[in-house]
């Protein structure tokens, strides 16, 4: 279905990249440039992405920093300062109260696992290590073949467009490594204890967002081949890519789209029917596996996944944002009447102020990578001169120079002086300074909140002294 939609009447829309002319528009007696519009829209978007994560994770830095800094003292904040005296519906009540039980829940079970490890034989620890050891090499080996695959599909299914798998059979094999990644985490959660739950995610968003940079990198390979001097004319393959944009936002696109079916399609013929069968069927094997916990790192890392593939392909199908959009609004309602009908508590409580904050920075993470792939786009692979804005340019980027060079010649000494060593090279001294300066003040004001943490302690047991 994408496939069809992707290259189909969808191709030559506003939604992809070669729909775009390179010629300015003329309102009233303004000129409006077109392409300069394009390339600062597309990074005036992901400026505002940045700086709202930034500031939700530092926000989320402060909390998990403070509850981490002394866990009994959590204890104490929880049972005597918890409460929110404000509250006077009885539904806000009680959802406080489940809120503050559920919160110490997590403390103590997290406080009962530490006890355990540190309860550890030696050979117990042998024991998981070396089986984590022999796991993880299974995982890589597996995950090494799976993105080698993915590569040569690519490469294949690009050389001969006669092919009647070109793209479906790279879609399957990214989606079958993707999943194949989330199994392998469901299977190894007698894993995931507090200390090791941040890690185990990591690694697969880490795995996950791995197989796009595999398909990403197998595509620019093409781009760029110039063996037998196939780039000679336009500086990239045009004969294989002659709107190299529009097809990595095709791409972009299906992925997309891909993983909404696949939700859906999870959501429909598996949870739903487990459902049924647990509810209905008493065979031992079917009540063994029960009814399915709501993993919350799970659902939260798939939407990590696809926001990536949408900051990726926003600069290649400017809608695909407006796309996503409507796809987790869905998404939303799909998840809320899976977890209502056909789930069961976790065993685990994962704790809410930790996890938001660890789902942020990872967010965050995968928007810093999503710049790689769209910084050598802009700056560095030439633009394709078949479609597009940027069609008289050599790169995207050359639109920004371009049109400083229209400035009265004072603002453009300015203008490039911003932009040269002579002005780099002392912010980015100023810059170290003040970090050193703040990282100072913050050793300063960590210094003087123990000193009058001991001081409380010594005003507490100071009546029993005498």
């Amino acid at each position: 279905i994408s496939t069809s939609f992707s290259q189909g009447f969808l191709e030559v829309t506003s939604l992809f990249y070669g729909y775009y002319l390179v010629d300015a528009v003329l309102i009233s007696i303004t000129k409006y440039n077109l392409p300069l519009a394009y390339l600062l829209a597309t990074f005036a978007y992901l400026a505002l992405n940045f700086l709202w994560l930034l500031k939700r994770s530092v926000e989320g830095f402060k909390q998990n920093l403070v509850h981490d800094a002394d866990p009994f003292q959590s204890y104490c904040n929880k049972v005597f300062a918890g409460w929110d005296f404000c509250i006077t519906d009885p539904n806000a009540a009680r959802l406080k109260h489940r809120s503050l039980l559920y919160e110490l829940q997590t403390d103590l079970q997290e406080e009962r696992l530490r006890q355990k490890i540190a309860e550890r034989t030696m050979e117990e620890k042998l024991r998981i290590y070396s089986l984590r050891v022999f796991i993880n090499i299974i995982v890589i080996a597996i995950l090494s073949g799976c993105f080698y695959s993915i590569y040569r599909v690519t490469v294949f299914s690009q050389e001969d467009s006669s092919v009647s798998i070109r793209n479906d059979t790279r879609r399957d094999l990214v989606k079958a490594g993707d999943y194949s990644k989330r199994n392998y985490c469901e299977r190894v959660k007698y894993l995931n204890i507090a200390p090791f739950m941040f890690c185990l995610s990591s690694r697969c968003v880490f795995l996950r967002l791995a197989s796009i940079g595999v398909l990403l990198f197998s595509l620019w390979s093409q781009i760029s081949d110039c063996r037998n001097d196939k780039c000679e004319p336009c500086g990239y393959n045009y004969e294989l890519y002659p709107c190299w944009e529009s097809d990595v936002g095709r791409e972009m696109y299906k992925l997309m789209i891909f993983d909404f079916i696949v939700i859906l399609a999870v959501a429909l013929f598996v949870d739903f029917p487990r459902k049924l069968l647990v509810t209905h069927c008493s065979w031992k094997l079917v009540q063994w596996f029960g009814h399915k916990e709501f993993e919350i790192s799970n659902n939260v890392l798939e939407i990590i996944y696809g926001q990536t593939i949408c900051w990726i392909g926003t600069f290649f199908s400017p809608l695909l944002p407006a796309i996503a959009t409507i796809k987790y609004f869905i998404v939303f309602y799909v998840k809320k009447i899976v977890l209502i009908h056909t789930c069961k508590p976790a065993a685990r409580p994962v704790r809410a102020s930790g996890s938001n904050f660890f789902f942020l920075v990872v967010l965050l993470i995968g928007l810093l990578l999503a710049f790689v792939p769209l910084g050598v786009s802009i700056a560095h692979i030439p633009s394709s001169k078949a479609c597009g804005p940027f069609r008289s340019f050599n790169t995207s980027w050359e639109v920004i120079p371009d049109t400083i060079l229209q400035f009265p010649t004072a603002l453009q000494h300015i203008l490039f002086g911003l932009t040269s060593e002579a002005f780099a090279v002392p912010l980015f001294v100023i810059l170290c300074i003040i970090m050193f300066y703040v990282i100072a003040l913050d050793r300063a004001h960590k210094r003087v909140v123990e000193q009058l943490r001991e001081q409380l302690v010594l005003v507490r047991s100071g009546p029993a002294l005498y």
